[in-house]
């Protein structure tokens, strides 16, 4: 985004106001000091309020307690300076704290309380953790509108946060009315030259900007401009934010000439008030770079870059591409504007999915037991803190007859607990293992080391996906290249969607007719896209290992179609058996990210599990038919269930799981699946779970670490299909009792908690590829978790699969691999769905919806 329409009105208490001040001249301290603070960060000099503001707090602590309301708004008035300054993981704290207070001094209604929520959630607002903050937004206006007259500047102050929170999002449908009711409430309190006026004009511009409404946002922002440098001075931040808001709309307008002055002024104003490194300046600087790029001054946006590049604050959409004319201009040599756009994206892309992986090549680096155990003990306490601060968000987010004390307390007290713990756990790392630090802490990965990684045989491709166009990059052991392609975030993701239909078997029927069906033509398009351009050098390497980023992790690269079709939908299921698929050429590994290749080969255990084998399958949905005949249960069920009918499933606190269970069918051919599997891998029975015995409880109880190879083939349960349930699950045998320990619901933090040494793990489940929410970032969720917990590969699928097609798929690439286990686990994939493919037996072998939904994610080379 080019502007953040962030409202900065202080909230500065009224300290000395207190009753609780027992000595006068304490109390005129305080206020005196706090009152200088204010002054200078109105002024907008944060680098002289900060240290005056702590100094402050510690004094205030050291009189009246770490408990006293006053501290509280100490607390508060710190986290905005540091907040001011992009110092937000120093604020979060600080805010959380200011509320905990606050509940208890002042009242859970009371307007401190409100004004603190206010402040953490704009913190979140500016992360884009939009989820988190809107329920804080939400309950700090309910409190204002209860306690406050409709015309009160505090009431307006939320209702403008309120609105942003909905712009940030694009929904302005929802802020444009909040917007207006504020500005109504600040023109008739403060008057029309008010700075929050300013604020609430600079806010309906942008609305109006973003819809392409210019010529009525052109008067709104240039009156808020003119209002700011009259009332706080032509230096102050919220001057360069107006200046920044004006410029990009005349660039919008074609207007570049115009908006240059502008955009250097507001940089130059960032600059000396907040800092080179602060979030703002960085948005400033991104900004001109682009403009003298659009300007075709690539000599002058190229510092600007460098300079954001070494500060971590450069956007994908203005460093590649000015740092792809760099390099064709010879203004850059080739190998180092590669390496820093590699930068770019590893610093601006890192997925969680990726992020567990580097977690999981710590520890196994670490090589020694002790400091792997220090260090997995440091990273689950970090995910548990995590956790437990979601949590205590949602609960202060909520109303006060909604409120649990007793589990607030229980919460505090486990952070509290957790962060001593850590203190200890850093002190000891420090002292026995001094090197942890550069450990933990990786640089991104250039070319050079990504070349040292593949074999003769592999090329990465990688991309890179921003607003208006995208990157492809690719990097062979011999050389590397990379691309521009004329497609961006949005219509990559309509052409994905329109890709995947026709693919979830579980929604084809008759009557979908060819409409229905898979489209050859689009998956030669989406080719054309985004691999045709670097063919030349990846076209003749055996395996392809993708990074996908945004979108494209959505997109089944092995059903790409390198060819143009006769048809874009046959006439016939046969028709499919004969189109280019990318799978006839290669074998597809997908990455989490491109350091995930290091963190899997460079870092990679040669120790894994004993055992070969370890599976959990048909399980028992339905306690009451223990016992019975469930091999009558239709075979060719597919491992999915009507996505509509799970939101009747949620009961008061929990899963209705006596509705759930009659509503997932029995998996009988998963029995068939598992033992054909462990008959391959010489398993002996005793590993097998079926049944009832395919539970949470045996799952939990296994000493999982001893085993090679981890299998689930169950339902997969998606995070939003079953209402309440805010994660994906595994369905395993339902407990007539369900209990914390075992519900039936395998979740993914659960499966982070498991201590796994696997070469890989396979889900021969539904659409376990997916993110944690519909919408969300895939390759979390399941995927993240089982690489957290030690996974080096999964195998998963990317729609709800039909159980007897798993079933073939799975025996048949173990049985490859058992042939030749050299040929690695993307190759015996791939021969597996070839053989699926090519097999006229059935004319619906050939549909890509049968053969094609495993993914295979992670190291798929022969380890």
């Amino acid at each position: 985004m080019k502007s953040r329409n962030r409202f900065a009105l202080s909230l500065w208490l009224a300290l000395a106001a207190s009753t609780c001040l027992t000595a006068p001249s304490l109390a005129q301290n305080v206020a005196a000091r706090s009152g200088h603070i204010a002054e200078l960060s109105k002024a907008g000099k944060y680098s002289e309020a900060i240290p005056l503001a702590e100094k402050l707090l510690a004094d205030m602590e050291k009189t009246y307690g770490p408990a006293h309301r006053d501290v509280a708004g100490a607390l508060n008035n710190l986290g905005q300076l540091y907040s001011s300054t992009g110092r937000d993981a120093e604020a979060e704290p600080l805010y959380k704290r200011a509320i905990s207070i606050f509940e208890k001094t002042t009242g859970l209604d009371s307007i401190e309380v409100a004004s603190t929520l206010n402040n953490l959630a704009a913190l979140y607002q500016r992360q884009e953790r939009f989820a988190d903050a809107e329920p804080l937004f939400k309950r700090a206006l309910a409190i204002r509108e209860r306690s406050l007259g409709a015309s009160h500047p505090d009431l307006a102050q939320s209702l403008n946060n309120m609105a942003t929170h909905y712009e940030k999002q694009g929904r302005h449908r929802d802020s444009e009315p909040l917007f207006r009711r504020a500005l109504a409430i600040y023109e008739k309190v403060g008057g029309p030259e008010h700075p929050a006026v300013a604020t609430l004009l600079n806010n309906l511009g942008q609305v109006a900007k973003v819809q392409g409404r210019y010529a009525e946002a052109e008067p709104m922002i240039r009156r808020s401009l003119a209002i700011r440098e009259k009332a706080l001075g032509a230096d102050h931040p919220d001057v360069a934010r107006s200046l920044n808001n004006l410029a990009d709309l005349y660039e919008r307008r074609g207007r570049l000439a115009d908006a240059e002055p502008l955009y250097e002024r507001a940089l130059a104003i960032r600059e000396r008030a907040v800092g080179a490194d602060h979030p703002d300046t960085a948005i400033s600087a991104n900004n001109l770079a682009f403009l003298y790029r659009a300007k075709g001054r690539v000599a002058d946006a190229l510092p600007l870059v460098q300079r954001l590049i070494g500060s971590s604050r450069a956007q994908i959409r203005v460093a590649l591409p000015i740092l792809f004319d760099a390099q064709r201009r010879q203004l850059l040599p080739s190998e180092q504007a590669l390496n820093d756009a590699l930068n770019v994206i590893q610093r601006g892309t890192q997925s969680s999915a990726a992020s567990a992986v580097n977690k999981l090549a710590v520890r196994i680096a670490a090589g020694n037991d002790r400091l792997a155990e220090l260090v997995r003990r440091d990273q689950d306490l970090g995910s548990e803190t995590e956790a437990l601060d979601k949590a205590i968000v949602a609960a202060v987010s909520k109303d006060r007859a909604r409120r649990d004390a007793a589990t607030e307390a229980r919460g505090k007290a486990r952070l509290a607990a957790i962060s001593a713990e850590r203190a200890t756990l850093q002190k000891t790392l420090a002292r026995e293992f001094p090197d942890y630090s550069a450990l933990s802490s990786p640089l991104p990965i250039t070319a050079k080391e990504i070349q040292s990684l593949l074999t003769s045989d592999e090329a990465m491709v990688l991309f890179a996906v921003a607003e208006k166009e995208s990157f492809a990059f690719a990097i062979t052991r011999e050389g590397f290249d990379w691309k521009p392609l004329p497609i961006g975030g949005e219509a990559l993701s309509q052409k994905i969607a329109a890709f995947r239909r026709g693919l979830d078997i579980a929604g084809l029927t008759e009557a979908s007719g060819k409409s229905g069906l898979f489209d050859l033509a689009l998956a030669n398009e989406l080719y054309t896209d985004l691999l045709a351009p670097l063919e030349p050098l990846i076209r003749d390497k055996r395996s392809l290992l993708i990074a996908p980023s945004g979108a494209l992790t959505a997109l089944p690269f092995h059903l790409l179609v390198t060819e143009k079709p006769p048809l874009a939908i046959p006439e016939k299921f046969e028709g499919y058996r004969d189109a280019a698929w990318l799978l006839k050429r290669q074998a597809v590994s997908v990455l989490p990210s491109v350091t995930s290749l290091k963190a899997l080969r460079a870092f990679a255990r040669r120790d894994p599990g004993a055992k070969p084998m370890t599976g959990f399958g048909d399980p028992l949905f339905d306690p009451s038919k223990q016992g019975g005949d469930r091999r009558t249960a239709i075979k060719t069920a597919s491992r999915s269930v009507v996505t509509g009918a799970y939101t009747e499933f949620w009961r008061g606190a929990g899963v209705d799981r006596a509705r759930l269970a009659q509503a997932l069918p029995q998996l009988p051919d998963t029995a068939d699946e598992l033992n054909a599997v462990a008959k391959d891998l010489g398993v002996p029975a005793s590993d097998i779970h079926l049944g009832a015995d395919a539970s949470e409880t045996t799952l939990k109880r296994t000493p999982l670490a001893d085993y090679a190879i981890i299998y689930f083939a169950t339902h997969g349960l998606v995070a939003g299909d079953v209402k309440g349930l805010a994660e994906p699950s595994l369905a395993l045998s339902i407990p007539a009792q369900p209990s914390e320990f075992d519900d039936g619901l395998l979740t993914s933090s659960e499966v982070a908690q498991l201590k796994l040494n696997a070469d890989w793990v396979v889900l021969s489940a539904c659409n376990t590829i997916a993110g944690d929410k519909p919408g969300a970032e895939a390759l979390s969720g399941l995927a993240r978790s089982f690489f957290y917990a030690g996974a080096r590969a999964l195998l998963v699928t990317h729609w709800s699969v039909d159980s007897a097609a798993a079933t073939r798929l799975t025996t048949s690439t173990f049985d490859r691999l058992k042939a030749d286990p050299k040929l690695g686990r993307a190759e015996v994939l791939r021969q597996a769905m070839l053989a699926y493919l090519n097999d006229a037996s059935s004319p619906r072998n050939a549909y890509p919806g049968f053969w094609g939904p495993f993914a295979l994610i992670g190291e798929g080379a022969a380890r």
